[in-house]
């Protein structure tokens, strides 16, 4: 590492530029100090580096990249800049930009900011959705798996295109023998539904959500409750698949009716199973790969679109191997 600090070349030409790109109080510098072991300091609007001459070359190339997108609109977070930087090391900087076209805007939030697919897979998986009738999103927490597949589904309600939203999951802690709970069947699946409530509320708020709910045009259910029906002009989503058996698996898949979609969203390493029930995700993902009119998209880490440090935890147990 060289004593003497590198002047990166001219990167910014206003302080507007300079202020998203970098963060508050340096923010987003820090994550390029993390990730590259350097150090790097700002002063005005000149960055220095403490580090060698290739790291510097990497890290204003980068730069340039989210000051382009900053140009473009783009609000710059924690989480592009990381992304960036995955991007960088895969030789796909240069396409950064194509995530931000109007073609994957999907629906303002209920506070009127706008969705978006934020990565390649899950611009791809946006694409999937919208062209194919069943889809699997599988891979780690926080890739947005299941809140896109939710938000999507409401877009296409508001468009008409369904008629109804059907939510599900198998409420595996409980064994799916949820009669010993306390309360109704509302109280009893609820803590096991509340992601997908979630980003009901995000986009259509509280109150619409629960009117939609009591009006039955969504309906959000345990994956048991699905058993004998024909589900169609619906959008439906089984989210938590990994912890299907094969057999509720082949059910749930086979309740799809006509102008329907499914989407079914899981994560291999999360399986909650005894020991040795085959997950019904696994199962279906060997099986139907490659039957015509079924998509997969595998989700990485480099997805990971909630705090910077899920993605490093989540790195970091791969890499222990358990």
């Amino acid at each position: 590492m060289s004593k003497d600090p590198i002047k990166i070349p001219a990167v910014f030409e206003t302080i507007d530029e300079t202020i998203s790109v970098v963060g508050h109080h340096d923010k987003h510098l820090k994550i390029f100090e993390d990730y590259y072991n350097v150090e790097i300091s700002l002063r005005g609007d000149q960055i220095y580096l403490f580090g060698d001459e290739k790291k510097a070359a990497i890290i204003r190339e980068v730069l340039m990249a989210l000051v382009e997108l900053h140009r473009k609109g783009k609000e710059i977070t924690e989480r592009d800049v990381l992304y960036a930087i995955k991007m960088n090391e895969q030789h796909r900087l240069g396409d950064l930009e194509s995530l931000f076209d109007e073609r994957y805007k999907i629906i303002k939030t209920v506070q009127g900011k706008m969705i978006y697919a934020k990565t390649f897979n899950q611009k791809d998986y946006y694409r999937k959705i919208q062209d194919n009738d069943l889809v699997f999103g599988i891979g780690p927490a926080g890739t947005g798996k299941t809140y896109l597949a939710v938000v999507i589904g409401v877009a296409l309600l508001k468009k008409n295109i369904v008629r109804k939203i059907i939510l599900t999951r198998p409420v595996v802690e409980a064994g799916e023998n949820l009669g010993f709970l306390p309360g109704d069947l509302k109280e009893k699946v609820d803590p096991y539904l509340r992601p997908l409530y979630d980003a009901l509320y995000d986009v259509l708020g509280l109150e619409q959500t629960e009117k939609m709910i009591e009006r039955g045009i969504i309906e959000i259910a345990p994956l048991a409750y699905m058993r004998g029906r024909t589900l169609e002009d619906a959008y439906i989503i089984l989210d938590e698949a990994q912890n299907t058996t094969k057999q509720q698996m082949k059910m749930f898949l086979t309740r799809l009716g006509f102008n329907s979609k499914m989407v079914v969203t899981g994560d291999e390493t999360q399986i909650d199973l005894p020991k040795p029930v085959k997950s019904g995700l696994k199962h279906a993902k060997e099986i139907l790969s490659d039957v015509k009119g079924i998509e997969f998209v595998q989700f990485e880490t480099v997805d990971v679109v909630r705090h910077t440090l899920v993605q490093k935890i989540i790195e970091s147990y791969e890499s222990s191997g358990e």
